[in-house]
């Protein structure tokens, strides 16, 4: 959601071309041999579950010296309650400041004295830790990561520095940012009440407010074996199972449940807000659509949907851009939950161009699929997207040990081809079907205004002729 005009950038992975002239061509849409990969590699996943209910994939590679390992969470913002929002996200900070029989950055300075890389991040959903190691480190580093999740230090002294930490990381990514927190709070008012109802960086007071009583009752709850996921990817030393369940097997699930969230139930419908800030460099327009999670049976067609309209580099947008295009920058990351799901796109106008025009120009595009101007040949040409970048976070140990701890309960045993099948699935009706249901007349604007006299000066470049127009805006930019 960081809505940050000045540094956008496009983060779209390569794609292939999908435009009417290909539409025209005659084109078989089997894709059995190209995505054979996947079924290959998944065939040589070794998958266990501890008794304690922790899940355990190990993936062995030949011709690499180092391993990956990738441990997920499900616990994530949306399990924070009314006062201790941000509490996920700071806890993921506490777990590289010191445990119990590895005090201090013992964690950050062993990591670092093998090169190894590591790095973590917290979402709606799900916390996740991943490092890449030399091989030969593989043991002390399964024992570092246990006793990091099992007995984290949180004293007051620790509690307080990355309090600190995690305020300035707010303050530099979004409150000093224009646009950004009131952006953020406009689309979180949407779904007000609910377990997505607040960032996931948190609030300054709740933030401030965290002690190490408070924490360590999140630990408890919320960071035990039955709710992780660990994946190991590399070069897997024979001994790599009865290392797994010396530090893993004895850790005990507590007697309570873990938590259920059901699927939110939007009444979507459509909202125009505006924002002022005096920071602003120029006006914006935030779009946005409620639609599902990833649990949802629309998943796949919402994924395929959203990198045709916005997403890929040959998408409806930038295809209806390429000649005298209406914005300056476009960008759209989708916020994807288990249980709910917002497409969001950014649009920075031309001088020319005003705010409506770009509204209308989105939803000219989602009304072109909705009234089922899409061919099967186009969506077997997104379906070949998507199997691309599958493909090639086969080539990554660090990407596709996340991708496995990532996995959902439906696709326990099939990570990798599970989520190929159901979107292997997707038809063009399909799409059809789905931009009706969550996008045509659903429309969650949000203006992103600068202040007045940047206004007043694009509100006249607006009537001005375009070339004229134009001429004025190359010269300021």
């Amino acid at each position: 959601m960081r809505l940050m005009i000045c540094c956008m950038l496009v983060l779209y992975a390569a794609s292939l071309p999908v435009s009417a002239k290909d539409a025209d061509k005659p084109m078989s849409c089997t894709l059995a041999s190209l995505a054979q990969p996947l079924y290959d590699i998944e065939q040589q996943i070794e998958y266990r579950q501890l008794d304690n209910g922790l899940q355990v994939r190990t993936l062995a590679l030949e011709n690499t010296q180092a391993v990956s390992i990738a441990s997920q969470f499900d616990v994530g913002s949306r399990n924070e309650t009314k006062g201790q929002t941000g509490y996920a996200h700071l806890f993921e900070h506490m777990l590289f400041k010191g445990s119990q029989h590895a005090p201090g950055d013992s964690y950050s300075q062993t990591m670092s004295a093998l090169s190894g890389q590591f790095n973590a991040s917290t979402f709606f959903d799900f916390t996740n830790y991943y490092l890449t190691i030399p091989s030969q480190a593989l043991e002390l580093s399964l024992w570092l990561e246990a006793d990091r999740f099992r007995y984290p230090m949180l004293n007051q002294t620790t509690v307080s520095n990355q309090q600190g930490a995690v305020l300035e990381e707010m303050a530099t990514t979004i409150d000093n940012q224009p646009y950004v927190r009131k952006a953020m709070e406009f689309l979180l008012a949407q779904v007000e009440g609910t377990p997505y109802g607040h960032a996931v960086i948190g609030s300054v007071t709740d933030v401030k407010a965290a002690t190490p009583e408070s924490l360590n009752a999140f630990h408890q709850r919320y960071y035990r074996p039955d709710a992780m996921q660990l994946s190991l990817v590399g070069d897997i030393p024979p001994q790599t199972q009865t290392w797994i369940d010396n530090q893993f097997g004895d850790w005990q699930a507590p007697n309570s449940k873990l938590s259920q969230l059901n699927d939110l139930e939007i009444e979507a419908k459509p909202v125009h807000g505006e924002i002022i800030d005096e920071r602003g460099p120029w006006p914006a327009v935030l779009l946005a659509w409620h639609t599902a999670g990833t649990g949802s049976a629309d998943a796949a067609a919402l994924t395929l949907l959203e990198a045709y309209l916005f997403q890929n580099k040959s998408s409806l947008l930038r295809a209806t851009s390429l000649n005298d295009p209406e914005q300056l920058l476009s960008y759209s990351i989708p916020l994807t939950m288990t249980h709910h799901g917002v497409t969001n796109l950014l649009l920075v106008p031309r001088a020319r161009t005003s705010l409506d025009k770009l509204t209308a120009n989105t939803e000219a595009l989602i009304a072109h699929v909705a009234n089922g101007e899409i061919t099967e040949q186009q969506v077997c040409q997104l379906k070949q997207i998507w199997l691309n970048q599958a493909l090639a976070r086969l080539d990554s140990p660090s990407a596709l040990s996340r991708y496995l701890s990532a996995s959902e309960a439906r696709d326990k045993m099939q990570p990798l081809t599970g989520p190929w099948q159901r979107i292997n699935a997707v038809t063009a009706a399909d799409l059809q079907r789905v931009s009706q249901q969550y996008f045509v007349g659903k429309t969650v604007r949000l203006d992103l205004l600068p202040p007045w006299y940047i206004r007043a000066t694009k509100s006249i470049l607006e009537f001005l002729p375009k070339d004229l127009s134009d001429s004025l805006e190359e010269s300021v930019m």
